[in-house]
């Protein structure tokens, strides 16, 4: 019952409220996305819905007019390409609050795995293990708040399993203020950051392995 009707009831009735209590911070938010880089305020980007189906998800731009569509991890250097409110609004999620439209749509929840992009073959693979393609994407969810930006895709796609084996709604709940905290913390933000945990532990595997070889000499 509650996967079938009331998750996308209350996904209608807290998006509908969502846009109309946030449409004037969202209206100035518009204004200078639109004063900072000269383009459209919204950008639009193909998405993997549920069942591998695909959707246009809206986002305010962060990013300069002429960056590459290509996920944030695989640019060279991303902190060239973010206007200078972008950052700002990465940080603070405040560019994914577009996505209460996709959410009162059908195409999202606001509970579920986020989205890949269409050509995350890999993360898509990987959720296809856990039959996390099968149930709708969300604006947050169960990865999102243990690690968010800083996962390696075989950790994102597990945790994504987790969700879809464990969803109800006490567990919607646990994401919902989960997010929250860490919005507020600005926990695992990190531009480009995918596998951001593997790589700080090996970074502190090979410090100590230098480190042990010095003290040998």
């Amino acid at each position: 019952m509650y996967k079938r009707f009331v998750k996308r009831l209350i996904d209608i009735v807290l998006s509908f409220l969502g846009i109309v209590v946030l449409l004037l911070p969202m209206l100035i938010l518009i204004a200078v996305i639109k004063i900072s880089d000269p383009g459209p305020a919204f950008f639009k980007q193909k998405r993997v819905g549920q069942g591998k189906t695909y959707f246009k998800l809206i986002k305010f731009r962060s990013m300069k007019m002429n960056t590459p569509d290509i996920p944030t991890h695989l640019l060279e250097n991303p902190d060239q390409y973010i206007t200078s409110i972008g950052k700002f609004l990465r940080k603070t999620s405040l560019d994914e609050l577009p996505q209460l439209f996709n959410i009162f749509v059908g195409h999202m929840s606001i509970i579920g795995p986020r989205p890949a992009l269409w050509n995350q073959d890999d993360l898509v693979a990987e959720r296809d293990k856990y039959g996390a393609n099968d149930v709708k994407p969300g604006l947050t969810g169960w990865a999102q708040i243990n690690g968010r930006d800083e996962l390696e895709i075989p950790l994102k796609a597990k945790l994504d399993g987790e969700y879809v084996e464990k969803m109800s709604f006490l567990f919607d709940c646990k994401c919902f203020f989960g997010t929250i905290t860490a919005v507020l913390k600005s926990d695992g933000v990190v531009e480009g950051g995918t596998g951001e945990i593997k790589k700080a532990e090996e970074a502190a595997a090979e410090a100590a392995e230098a480190e042990k070889e010095t003290a040998e000499l």
